[in-house]
Parts: structure tokens; C-alpha cells; sequence
């Protein structure tokens, strides 16, 4: 198991995430496409109690930072009632797939962590079940967004370097323009986190923090042009 470390503090998040950005464009230069929260759907990936909640073996210690921001943001898009998903990862063997093999551990339905979070649930109207890491693998999300007319996604929840990550590399390749919160994910120790931040940027994402978004909605409720 990876070293696990908090390395987003709820009072310093933002400006630790800023850091990692920072360091990202000493690499690269980062790209940012318009937000236009008038055709967003915000995507929260797996904030279930087996990644949340530190009796767990895969406890992420950084997600405590995150979660308190993730209710806004989600909050800032149901009060523009633009779509709000949540994903919730479950498996049985026959369709584990690999994940069995690999984790030798799956969250299943009966597990008792397997429930989103609960600070979540006036947001759960509309749950993903999900197998893989992808949140669009053999999921009906890809429907439901083009039904609903969403032309892009902002990405949060758990794990930054494989739910979260993959999900947002297959949402650019629908031709979702794809926003990744930077200081709204978390997984194991800044490494992982750094280096999605690093990759998503090169090909895929724009990175944005989750005051951003809330403020963006905002001025659209108020009759901007966000």
C-alpha cells in the first residue's frame, strides 16, 4: 500500500493546490478553455465511506480537506440546476474484471463502507453505478449528460490518479471539454496528486480550483454571462 499522508489541510487546500499548479508550469504551459457553467455537469466520483472514513483499510486522510468544498461547489450547481452526479464504485466477481486480481479487495454492495457519504445525499438523486475506474465504462453517464445537452464536465471526489484521472481522460475523448478541481480530489500522498495535475494538463484537462467554479456559478445565477 502506498505511503498515505494529509496533504491537503482544510485551512491551507487552496493554497497547497496553487503550489502543485505552479510547479506543473515550470513544465508545461497549462491550457484554459472557458467554463461555461450553463453547460456544465458536475461528475463526483466514489465519495463512498471505504475511501472517507478512517476505520478503513483505503482511509485517504487528505480527503477530510476536500469534502466541506465538493458540498459547496455542489450546492453553487444545483442552485443553477445544472446536473449533479454522483458515482458510486460497487463490484461482484463476474464483473471485477481485473480489479479483483489487482486490489485482491472489492467494494461490494453488502460491504458496510460502501455507502456514499452523507453529506452528499441531498445530492444522490442521480447515482452512477460504476465497475472500473472509468465512470463512463458500461454506465448509462454518457446518456444521461448528452440527453440533458452538457458539453462539459468538472471533475471531483476520490481517487485523484485512478477514478478521477481516468474519468476525466475519457470524458475528453466524448469531446467533453473536461475541468479537473485541483484542490476538490484526493488520493494517497501529493505524488499521485502532483503527477495527475501534471499529466491531465499536458492533454486533457483544465485545471480549476473549487472557489472558481462556486463564483463562476454564481455570477450566472445572478445574470452574468459565466
Amino acid at each position: 500500500m502506498p505511503r498515505k499522508s494529509a496533504y491537503f489541510l482544510s485551512d491551507q487546500r487552496v493554497n497547497q493546490a496553487q503550489k502543485m499548479l505552479r510547479r506543473v508550469e515550470k513544465i508545461h504551459t497549462l491550457r484554459y478553455l472557458p467554463f461555461c457553467p450553463s453547460q456544465a455537469a458536475l461528475l463526483l466520483l466514489d465519495l463512498q465511506q471505504v475511501f472517507l472514513h478512517p476505520s478503513s483499510h483505503a482511509y485517504l486522510p487528505a480527503s477530510e480537506a476536500i469534502l466541506p468544498a465538493l458540498v459547496e461547489v455542489a450546492q453553487a450547481f444545483e442552485r443553477i440546476h445544472q446536473p449533479v452526479f454522483l458515482t458510486q464504485h460497487l463490484n461482484t466477481l463476474d464483473d471485477a474484471a481485473l480489479m479483483s486480481s489487482w486490489w485482491h479487495t472489492l467494494i461490494t454492495r453488502s460491504g458496510p463502507l460502501a455507502e456514499i457519504h452523507p453529506a452528499f445525499s441531498p445530492f444522490s438523486q442521480t447515482v452512477i453505478r460504476k465497475t472500473q475506474y472509468d465512470a463512463f465504462y458500461r454506465t448509462p453517464l454518457e446518456e444521461k449528460l448528452r440527453q440533458s445537452g452538457i458539453t462539459q464536465v468538472v471533475i471531483g471526489g476520490v481517487m485523484t490518479h485512478l477514478c478521477c484521472e481516468t474519468t476525466a481522460r475519457s470524458a475528453f475523448q466524448r469531446g467533453f471539454a473536461t475541468f479537473f478541481l485541483a484542490d476538490g480530489t484526493a488520493t494517497y500522498n501529493e505524488f499521485y496528486h502532483q503527477a495527475t495535475l501534471l499529466n491531465l494538463t499536458q492533454g486533457f484537462a483544465t485545471p480549476l480550483l473549487c472557489h472558481q467554479v462556486i463564483a463562476a456559478c454564481a455570477l450566472l445565477r445572478e445574470g452574468g454571462k459565466a
